[in-house]
């Protein structure tokens, strides 16, 4: 994959479409600061726009997108249209490389339309409501209205695509205004899909293609965040820590986590080139329908790609069939939450891929992984600020079943969302036993009835994310976002009160947080930081794990781990750490003469540079209790071995007054 040219379209895509919806709030009405120049007026049985009677709900979704620009702003507004329409449309195309849904977007050289419109002047419709039919019938008598009627057949076709609709929801109904003005233009975001030469038939068979798209499409937000100086806001934290984690890496820290804790197939093991064999006899073994496996801020899915592989694999070895392996590890093995919205929709949709690819029957979406992200509190419902409000609801949730320590738990458990924009998956909710046992079966109880009362559907999200922040996982395999948490006032405030020795940075942060949701005994694999290594910020957190935890395996990489980051600010360790005591060895590899991503592969693979620290605690004896792995075992020794410990020290000869006795050597007298 080549990603330079994939960053290019990304990039171009981006800019092509932030001017096309631009443009169509223009015509909508707006200015360019968002302030309203026109809007629709009320006839009987609708509304008057432009010299055209359109129904009620064009009205509806015109206000919700004179209030959305009032609360977030122009360019924001712009923004999520226009990412909201790429991501569809590149996963209409996706899909339809992979043969999993008609050619839709492809142009009917005939007319120089897409197929989708050409299908529906023949009678090919998809499936709309008898209002949607009955305007886009009275749309297609008149030549004029090409954009009109490609943008009510598009928006139709994402609502009926399985995989569209179960991924990236419905669209919002200010988004489907938005669809941009040049769309279908000669230069038009549908023309360059069709016609790039940036993206490869191999490409668009790859899971990862739309998360690296993703990275790309954002990298300009990216590069503003990190221009600007001081705090930086809820919103642009995705932006701000987005990295595609290099594959042979994540090869590395899942067959880590994974392999050891599990009875896996000879061949298996003997395929797995980035798995560690230690002589260490320490890890339990976990049966594989029971291993749980997690990633805490899995952006677009990449990490999660790699786990479903391997225990797709693991389960075949055991004679499970395609869709057995698939439904099993998608409700009871993998779990996804990213405080991304975007990202987690991209996850979910790269692991349907996979699933699809493997058995095209998941191509109706029947089964879909578990992958969450912050959901969305219904205020008219829940008052996050009201204790009462929140009281009241959850009376209603648990049927008035609920015990007074339950009440008050989830109570504190659900206030706690209110900044979890900010913090994500790093809230810890205080949920004793008894009252996570009534969450779940609460929860069971709702989901399996036929008819759920509104109020409590939107609140299932909510507490599905409550759920999955107290279970407790076999294996947390992460790339943490790498931003200190003094840059953003409510993190840090939580980082100090509740994360003591790791609170100067989210990466190490996160360091913690999977200790804590670790079951005994469990690993975690991470991509973060080498500062955590030796810097006096993080020294406390060092000398935890040394004490309490177990270093299975690091590869310290330093600069160029990342090819699409230039210089050397970014210098970073993959590690295994093990939820136990420390027994047995660890195993060192010194990558940091690696001048890229691969060359730090291939001296991996040789097991070159390889340092076997027999005991962990020897770092401990070093002043400011630095991971010093590559120092030699006499050298280890003699921080514990001072003058101190075999004689008395005193002070020898002084001249007690250092000003009256002493002279430099120019000094004469």
């Amino acid at each position: 994959m080549e990603t330079t040219k994939l960053k290019r379209f990304a990039t171009e895509a981006r800019a092509n479409l932030m001017d096309g919806v631009r443009r169509k709030l223009q015509l909508l009405g707006f200015d360019k600061e968002g302030n309203v120049v026109a809007k629709p007026k009320s006839v009987q049985g609708g509304v008057l726009w432009n010299g055209e009677e359109y129904p009620e709900a064009f009205d509806r979704q015109w206000t919700t997108l004179r209030d959305r620009i009032h609360e977030r702003g122009v360019r924001e507004v712009v923004e999520e249209a226009s990412y909201i329409w790429f991501n569809r449309m590149m996963a209409i195309r996706i899909l339809t490389m992979n043969g999993l849904c008609e050619p839709v977007l492809r142009y009917d050289e005939a007319i120089g339309l897409p197929l989708l419109l050409s299908d529906a002047r023949m009678g090919r419709v998809p499936e709309m409501s008898a209002q949607e039919r009955a305007r886009f019938n009275k749309l297609m008598d008149d030549d004029n209205r090409t954009y009109d009627q490609f943008a009510l057949l598009l928006t139709a076709w994402c609502h009926a695509n399985p995989v569209i609709h179960a991924c990236f929801g419905s669209i919002n109904d200010y988004v489907e205004l938005l669809l941009p003005d040049n769309i279908l233009r000669p230069d038009g975001f549908i023309a360059k899909l069709n016609e790039t030469q940036f993206i490869s038939e191999e490409d668009y068979k790859s899971a990862e293609l739309i998360g690296w798209l993703y990275q790309f499409y954002i990298s300009d937000r990216k590069d503003e965040v990190f221009a600007k100086k001081g705090k930086v806001e809820a919103d642009e934290i995705p932006a701000a820590t987005q990295i595609f984690t290099p594959n042979w890496i994540v090869k590395y820290m899942v067959q880590n986590t994974i392999l050891p804790q599990v009875d896996a197939d000879e061949e298996i093991i003997e395929s797995a080139k980035y798995l560690v064999k230690t002589e260490n006899n320490t890890d339990r073994k976990v049966e594989l329908e029971d291993l749980k496996v997690a990633d805490f801020a899995c952006g677009s899915g990449h990490i999660l790609n790699e786990c479903f592989d391997l225990l797709f694999d693991l389960y075949r070895s055991e004679a499970y069939s395609r869709r057995e392996a698939i439904e099993t590890i998608f409700t009871k093995n993998l779990t996804g939450i990213d405080i991304d919205l975007r990202a987690k929709q991209l996850a979910t949709f790269a692991l349907l891929l996979k699933a699809c690819q493997k058995d095209p029957a998941f191509a109706d979406a029947h089964c879909l992984p578990h992958v969450i992200s912050i959901p969305e509190i219904d205020k008219e419902l829940i008052d996050l600020d009201d204790n009462r409000s929140i009281a009241s609801y959850l009376h209603h949730f648990f049927l008035g079943a609920e015990t007074k320590e339950c009440s008050e738990q989830m109570t504190k458990a659900i206030a706690l969302l209110k900044d979890a924009d900010s913090l994500g998956s790093i809230i810890k909710f205080d949920l004793s036993p008894s009252t996570r046992r009534q969450l779940v079966e609460a929860v069971e109880h709702w989901i399996c009835q036929e008819e759920i009362p509104s109020a409590i559907k939107s609140g299932l999200p909510m507490m599905d994310f409550i759920l999955t922040l107290t279970d407790s996982y076999d294996a947390i395999v992460m790339n943490p976002p790498y931003i200190p948490t003094g840059r953003i006032d409510t993190l840090k405030s939580y980082a100090i009160k509740n994360f003591p020795d790791s609170k100067a940075d989210l990466f190490s942060v996160f360091m913690d947080v999977c200790i804590d949701r670790l079951k005994d005994g469990g690993k975690y694999g991470m991509l973060n930081m080498q500062s955590w290594m030796f810097l006096s910020s993080f020294e406390s957190l060092r000398r935890k794990i040394l004490i309490e935890q177990h270093i299975d395996s690091a590869l310290h990489l330093g600069p160029h781990t990342f090819d699409e980051l230039s210089g050397e600010v970014v210098q970073n360790v993959a590690f295994i750490i093990s939820k136990h005591s420390p027994i047995g060895n660890s195993r060192f590899y010194r990558l940091i003469d690696g001048r890229n991503c691969d060359e730090k592969k291939e001296l991996f693979l040789s097991r070159g540079h390889e340092y076997i620290i027999e005991r962990q605690d020897e770092f401990a004896n070093i002043p400011g209790i630095q991971i010093g792995y590559w120092l030699s075992e006499t050298f280890l020794s003699s921080f514990s071995n001072t003058v101190g410990s075999v004689a008395l020290t005193r002070e020898g000869l002084s001249p007690a007054d250092v000003n009256r006795f002493i002279r430099l050597w120019f000094e004469s007298n």
